[in-house]
């Protein structure tokens, strides 16, 4: 269909493919198709667009949002009801509890005049969150057709591979396609799609150019790329604004964008800072250097333990074990650095980067710096999982292993110099490079 082609871009195989499972509308399709690929690789974008191209009654869920199976069930059959009954102007909420119910009432649902003669989509996004509910809901899924005898196809859209779902105990084989990350030159004719009417396609194409040029390398994220492409490009085109350069003058749009790219190349994924803020910092001829990413906003928002965790992540990651009696332990006598100095350990650890520890070892130095006592209850370690979130720890570790889960602190010593300012907290006494 030439209206698609021109609306899914660099995507042609794979809604080939995806056209041909579906079939015509009245056929029976694939009972299920698992689909996978990485963020922004257009999963969720190509099947919805075609779905809605194409005008098949579908529904689609995410798991993220109906993280139970009450919620994933009812969303799916009132979603049903609602395309069902939507000539007579009746939607009654149906309530399940089981797959079992959810079985009968899909039969009753898709008896509808409207829906009995053609194939239902279920589209589950996120379906790897389905692997952490009910035993029976994944391989129930993949053979919801046999189940209900009815025209009724699911589709499963994942960042991970499908031998992470197989059961064990093995079920029904989805039918099982990848979407390959965007090459630069698909991100570079996709961004350029975009391209605002005022300005020619030519010069558009050329400031995406250079921004994949300077951000390729470290972001292949489509969203992300499209978001950078917004942001900077009224900066881009000052020059030409004000009749300063022409749009072939490519080496004075460089110069200019130059500086204002290594400052956004610094808040790559982090959103610390709304658009309008951005373009306020654009606007004032500042250093780049004074954006400092996370030092420079961040650490106001992180709640008040967070902070101490983070600090003693730090901690744990630059200062060798042994020091810790030194540092942390009231009555630990008169202990010379020069005493445990070995050889390898001359050069500061700073140059030699963070180094992994234990948890145990994270909250001994927690337990030790915080001013109140502290239990190590589920909010603590709801903490430190929001900290990996962040990217701020890195988990190097896991559970498996005998000496349990490890981390790393992953921020620089400019930015925990600022956490500790906000809680009174003299980091620098505390570190062994600086004794």
């Amino acid at each position: 269909m030439p209206h698609l082609e021109n609306v899914v871009l660099c995507r042609e195989s794979q809604v080939s493919t995806l056209q041909s499972l579906f079939g015509e509308r009245h056929h029976f399709s694939f009972p299920s198709i698992f689909i996978y690929g990485h963020t922004a690789s257009g999963k969720t974008y190509v099947t919805q667009t075609l779905l809605k191209t194409l005008e098949l009654p579908h529904v689609f869920v995410n798991c993220v949002e109906c993280f139970t199976l009450r919620l994933l069930l009812e969303h799916i059959l009132n979603k049903l009801n609602h395309l069902s009954s939507s000539e007579d102007g009746c939607s009654t909420e149906i309530t399940c509890e089981t797959f079992n119910d959810f079985v009968r009432l899909f039969k009753q649902v898709t008896a509808a005049e409207n829906l009995k003669d053609q194939t239902v989509y279920i589209v589950l996004d996120k379906a790897e969150y389905l692997r952490d509910m009910e035993a029976n809901l994944l391989p129930g899924f993949l053979r919801l057709q046999e189940l209900a005898d009815r025209n009724v196809t699911v589709l499963f859209l994942s960042e991970i591979v499908w031998e992470k779902f197989r059961p064990n105990t093995g079920c029904f084989e989805p039918f099982v396609l990848y979407f390959p990350d965007y090459s630069i030159g698909n991100l570079q004719k996709i961004l350029s799609h975009d391209h605002p009417p005022e300005y020619s396609a030519d010069f558009y194409a050329a400031y995406i150019n250079i921004l994949l040029g300077v951000f390729y390398t470290v972001c292949r994220d489509l969203k992300e790329l499209r978001h950078l492409a917004v942001l900077n490009f009224p900066k881009y085109c000052e020059p030409v604004v004000k009749g300063e350069a022409s749009e072939r003058d490519t080496r004075k749009l460089w110069r200019n964008i130059e500086p204002h790219l290594k400052k956004a190349m610094q808040t790559v994924y982090l959103r610390e800072i709304s658009s309008s803020q951005w373009e306020k910092l654009q606007k004032d001829d500042t250093d780049p250097g004074q954006l400092k990413g996370l030092s420079a906003h961040t650490h106001v928002e992180l709640p008040y333990y967070s902070k101490f965790i983070l600090i003693a992540a730090y901690l744990a990651s630059y200062n060798p074990a042994r020091t810790d009696k030194r540092f942390f332990l009231k009555h630990h006598g008169k202990i010379k650095k020069t005493s445990f100095l070995k050889k390898h350990e001359k050069t500061s650890n700073h140059l030699l980067g963070p180094k992994p520890f234990p948890l145990d070892r994270l909250l001994a130095i927690l337990y030790s710096i915080v001013d109140s006592r502290v239990a190590p209850t589920a909010n603590i370690f709801s903490q430190i999982t929001s900290l990996v979130t962040l990217q701020l720890l890195t988990l190097v570790g896991h559970d498996d292993q005998l000496d349990g889960p490890k981390y790393k602190c992953t921020v620089s010593l400019d930015f925990i110099r600022a956490i500790a300012r906000t809680v009174n907290f003299d980091i620098i006494k505390y570190l062994y490079d600086f004794l």
